[in-house]
């Protein structure tokens, strides 16, 4: 890495040069425990381990910056992928990318004990996470697990890999995101990492891989992106790792399922994908499409022409004044106005104004606000409900509420005939 940074600064010199006078400077090395090298057969078996890189700064929120190497043992062929996650979900994935990289897969794998692997261990009794042999059971892959504080039983990857890029890769590294990182690593990876002459093998990794070694992959390869549950709220919007991302409107209250991986977030419903948005690492970061928020806006204007505001508008201006600050809040509002005009039929009209007056003191704009205002300071006007016809559709009509100042306009007319 030395080299590659002070060539193109004016440094003539070799390897051995700039190597002779490194150790000089780092000084004599200390005895070490000798241990016995092993060699693995084509396509036999893949050393994955994770290291820590960091982290990455986005906005005013900070998050770790993760790296998983996976090697093929006997050409040393790399993959590495930069995450912000160690999950369940995140290694699966990983993994994923690197089978397709490599082409196939080996028919072991090799980690250390880390939870997403194993979950239990006594001496040679070893428990995997059932999450990870879900994973690796289409590819027929067995795991293994390296005996604890024995990092040499997984030295290509562990001190070979990781060291490798953290003091190869990494040194002198700029990158604004994980988006811009990535994309250096895969050159990295594809112009030095595996085309340099290792130092064990004395081949290039990209040569002495066999690809026909390796397993092929199944035709139908597991989803492994990041999935939950989650709700639509009036804003449109579902909340996903602390932001909130739209999508349609017609969507609201509707239960959906979210699925996202290092770039992308798609949110479904029964099945069917109903908005996709790349991927912010902000926290209180909120992902809009303008087709969503054009949806919402056609809908509040057709909402706006319903005979449900029309019924309630005829209230009177403080109705209307209401209705125009409950607009802005995030409350449904249909599912509002029908509460209020069922509360009108409930306690009168004028008792329903007179509690649109108090909240709007206190800026409580939703039915919830009037109907507890009614319930502590009325009694309802019947215990009646209205009679229900058979046509649904009867039942929704809606009649404007009479103004009695036309009633007195046109009887003091009657009076005093001019």
């Amino acid at each position: 890495m030395i080299l590659q940074r002070i060539a193109p600064l004016g440094f003539g010199g070799g390897i051995t040069i700039l190597k002779d006078y490194l150790r000089t400077l780092r000084g004599h090395l200390k005895h070490k425990e000798a241990f016995i090298r092993f060699e693995s057969l084509p396509g036999e078996q893949c050393q994955v381990d994770w290291g820590h890189f960091g982290s990455i700064t986005y906005g005013d929120t900070t998050r770790k910056l993760y790296c998983l190497a996976v090697l093929e043992c006997h050409s040393r062929l790399l993959y590495l992928e930069f995450t912000h996650s160690q999950r369940q979900e995140t290694l699966h994935r990983c993994l994923l990318n690197a089978f397709r990289f490599f082409k196939g897969t080996p028919k072991e794998l090799l980690t250390d004990n880390m939870l997403t692997a194993v979950t239990e261990r006594i001496g040679p009794i070893i428990r995997f996470n059932e999450a990870f042999l879900d994973f690796l059971r289409p590819f027929a892959i067995v795991p293994r697990a390296c005996n604890p504080r024995s990092p040499h039983e997984k030295g290509k990857v562990e001190k070979g890999v990781i060291h490798y890029i953290r003091h190869n890769f990494w040194p002198l590294r700029s990158f604004t995101n994980l988006f811009d990182l990535q994309p250096q690593a895969d050159h990295w990876r594809d112009t030095i990492a595996n085309v340099r002459i290792h130092g064990t093998t004395g081949q290039r990794p990209i040569e002495r891989f066999q690809v026909q070694a390796l397993r092929p992959l199944p035709e139908v390869l597991p989803d492994c992106r990041d999935t939950s549950p989650a709700r639509v709220y009036s804003d449109f919007s579902i909340r996903f790792d602390a932001n909130t991302y739209t999508v349609p409107p017609w969507a609201i209250g509707k239960q959906v399922i979210v699925k996202a991986d290092h770039r992308t977030l798609t949110v479904y419903l029964k099945d069917k994908a109903i908005a996709t948005h790349p991927r912010s690492y902000k926290r209180k970061d909120r992902v809009e499409l303008p087709a969503h928020k054009e949806a919402a806006l056609r809908q509040k204007r057709r909402l706006w022409k319903s005979d449900l505001v029309q019924a309630f508008i005829s209230l009177g201006e403080e109705a209307k004044a209401y209705l125009e600050h409950l607009s802005d809040t995030h409350e449904p509002l249909k599912k509002n106005l029908e509460k209020l005009l069922a509360l009108k039929d409930e306690y009168g009209p004028y008792a329903l104004i007179e509690a649109i007056k108090k909240a709007s003191m206190h800026h409580a704009y939703g039915a919830h606000y009037i109907e507890n205002i009614l319930y502590q300071e009325r009694t309802p006007k019947t215990l009646h409900p209205p009679v229900r016809l058979k046509q649904e559709k009867l039942n929704r009509i809606r009649l404007d509420e009479p103004s009695l100042a036309d009633y007195d306009a046109f009887i003091i007319k009657r009076r005093n005939p001019s």
